[in-house]
């Protein structure tokens, strides 16, 4: 492995590429992150208005609110999958004098399609389900359920406090992650593989992960994504 750990990845792209190294990839978030949260809770206001649909006497519960989060992963993956791919690809250029095949990320989108068409920019969709899906169902019930918790009895929930509210997102990022770790694994090696290293996508990168590093492998990164969830 390149790093051993998380403080020497720090330690290791703070030498190489300074302070600008930790920010490698992110003009492609940055330029989608208002309509994928725009998308995000379109879709989980969705997902309830469906589930309102089927049952219209029934109450929404905690699973309810999970459902509704699955099917904002769904629809957020459509205008997700690309930004990721070209900050993937961004974030393992070699910096500080290393050669930069990428000047940056209508560069990378441009070579990519050149490459391999829209489909280029779209892989990893699969993997990138597998994620978002789960994972944004359980933010949005998660969320929700302390919202829930904290509410006052005989209260609404705009009587929840600005610290309780900021406690329940933050443990809804932790939850999400949780389970979303693995699969953003699997989708992260799967969109900065060069063409043809894995012919049957996902599934064999999996494979081969598992195959030649252990299950352990699945969860690499895992404490910075938490110092990341929360805030």
């Amino acid at each position: 492995p390149l790093y051993k750990n998380t403080f020497d990845c720090v330690q290791k792209t703070f030498s190489k590429e300074g302070f600008r190294g930790f920010y490698k990839g992110m003009a492609a978030p940055l330029v989608g992150i208002t309509p994928i949260f725009a998308v995000s809770f379109w879709g989980y206001a969705l997902g309830k208005k469906i589930q309102k649909w089927i049952s219209p006497e029934k109450k929404l519960t905690t699973l309810s609110h999970f459902y509704a989060g699955c099917v904002s992963g769904v629809v957020t993956t459509a205008v997700m999958v690309p930004g990721e791919r070209i900050k993937c690809i961004l974030q393992i250029q070699t910096g500080a004098g290393g050669k930069q095949e990428y000047s940056g990320p209508i560069d990378v989108a441009k070579k990519v399609y050149k490459e391999s068409g829209i489909r280029g920019l779209y892989k990893g969709t699969c993997a990138t389900l597998l994620r978002d899906v789960p994972g944004s169902g359980m933010y949005f019930m998660t969320y929700e359920w302390f919202v829930t918790k904290f509410t006052p009895e005989g209260k609404t929930r705009k009587d929840v406090s600005p610290l309780y509210t900021l406690f329940a997102g933050g443990m809804a990022g932790i939850a999400n992650w949780a389970i979303a770790i693995a699969p953003d694994t699997l989708k992260s090696r799967l969109q900065t593989a060069p063409e043809g290293t894995y012919p049957r996508g996902v599934r064999d990168v999996f494979r081969h992960l598992v195959r030649e590093e252990g299950p352990q492998a699945l969860f690499k990164g895992l404490f910075p994504v938490m110092l990341r969830a929360f805030p």
